[in-house]
């Protein structure tokens, strides 16, 4: 099985993200990113099919330059991760554990 290319994209106040956030894409798509941050208040990954820790941290830190992060969509392997590190769905840390 190969991975699918992982891809950005703006729309309005929406970074759609699509494919599988692995190392290698978290690497690729950082720049394009963090070009892309200002205003962005919606972090799409419904069209994300797998994500590992690599591309979680990609996320996290997408979420945290954004104001009042809205994610939506849960590609295959975010649930795991997000309890792993006690993270909200939001991407933030949960301090409540």
């Amino acid at each position: 099985m190969t991975a699918a290319a992982a891809s950005l994209q703006r729309d309005g106040e929406r970074l759609r993200l699509s494919g599988t956030l692995d190392r290698a894409s978290a690497i690729a798509l950082w720049p394009q990113a963090g070009a892309a941050l200002a205003g962005a208040r919606v972090l799409d990954v419904a069209a994300v099919d797998a994500v590992d820790s690599a591309g979680l941290a990609l996320l996290v830190a997408l979420a945290e330059r954004m104001q009042g992060t809205q994610v939506i969509g849960a590609p295959q392997g975010l649930a795991e991760l997000l309890a792993a590190y006690r993270l909200t769905p939001a991407l933030g840390f949960d301090g409540g554990h």
